[in-house]
């Protein structure tokens, strides 16, 4: 997408400020959807530098986000996808996700993991739309129940 159309995406780095501010709203909405809960999963969201991000703009209006960790030589988790709720259902998702998949590949990694919650329906579905099959909960987030793993091979 390009900047001069009325949705486009950035890459970026972690100390974009308009990512910084979506990330703000992405731990206020989880916060809500669960509750006390979501403290556990804390310490597994934070990105003190990642510089492979991505946001995504609705007429120059900061929308949506996501970015990736390396895990392995091969491997990339997706981390981080949000979009505000005014947003969603429009394709912002997908896009992101779209572009967080295209760099990761161009940096030679060949596939992609990521974990969402059990209380997140919308993100389960794209997904699942999106390619991406459901693994074992893998790492950090072996035995916790409320979360859903999956993973999707890099090709283009």
């Amino acid at each position: 997408m390009y900047k001069k159309s009325p949705k486009f995406i950035i890459r970026c780095d972690s100390n974009n400020q308009d990512f910084v501010e979506l990330i703000r709203q992405l731990d206020i909405e989880l916060g809500e959807r669960y509750g006390t809960l979501q403290s556990s999963y804390g310490q597994y969201n934070l990105i003190p530098y990642i510089d492979t991000v991505v946001v995504g703009y609705v007429c120059g209006t900061p929308a949506g986000c996501g970015c990736f960790k390396k895990c392995s030589e091969k491997t990339v988790e997706i981390k981080r996808m949000y979009v505000k709720s005014e947003y969603r259902r429009k394709g912002i998702a997908v896009g992101i996700l779209s572009e967080l998949e295209k760099w990761a590949f161009e940096l030679r990694f060949s596939k992609a993991i990521l974990e969402t919650g059990i209380k997140q329906p919308e993100a389960i579905g794209l997904y699942l739309k999106n390619g991406y099959l459901r693994i074992d909960n893998y790492g950090q987030y072996k035995g916790m129940q409320t979360s859903i793993c999956f993973e999707k091979d890099l090709v283009f």
